[in-house]
């Protein structure tokens, strides 16, 4: 990563509810607790559906309420170069997993791991897609990112 620093990277399906929702989340809390010069985040899809558009409305709207600003972040399709430029690569789910786990040279495989295996407060194993419900959807994934994310800097700090 430029100028050193540690990159993670969140892949969902489209980039447009989780996985940008979970960069924002770990951009705002990485810079609250002073590790913004440390670390570096961006998100990606596993899939090209969205490229280019802004997070969904629902998705935006939900984390204003929270203090996270997605409306400058634009889906992007997860490339394979994108094992090289990041250290971390946090998969919301087990399909995403699955797919990355493929997409993987054996040098790489060992940078992925489930988004949830950092959540603190929630058992969880994955990070439902809001996409085809209703609001409390997007709710529910704000407070399982929130948790993981928490729980993902402080991993970082301990190492």
């Amino acid at each position: 990563m430029p100028g050193n620093k540690f990159g993670v990277l969140f892949v969902c399906t489209g980039n447009i509810c989780r996985s940008p929702t979970a960069e924002a989340i770990f951009r705002k809390l990485a810079t609250d607790a002073g590790m913004a010069v440390a670390v570096t985040a961006d998100s990606a899809g596993t899939h090209g559906y969205h490229v280019g558009e802004p997070p969904d409305p629902r998705a935006q709207e939900a984390a204003a309420k929270r203090g996270y600003d997605l409306s400058a972040l634009r889906a992007r399709r997860f490339e394979q170069a994108d094992f090289q430029r990041f250290d971390l690569i946090l998969a919301m789910d087990r399909d995403h997993y699955s797919i990355l786990s493929n997409m993987a040279r054996p040098s790489a495989g060992h940078k992925l791991k489930l988004m949830m295996s950092y959540a603190r407060r929630f058992a969880d194993e994955e990070v439902p897609d809001p996409y085809y419900g209703g609001p409390q959807g997007f709710e529910r994934v704000l407070d399982l990112l929130e948790d993981a994310a928490k729980g993902l800097l402080e991993s970082l700090r301990r190492d």
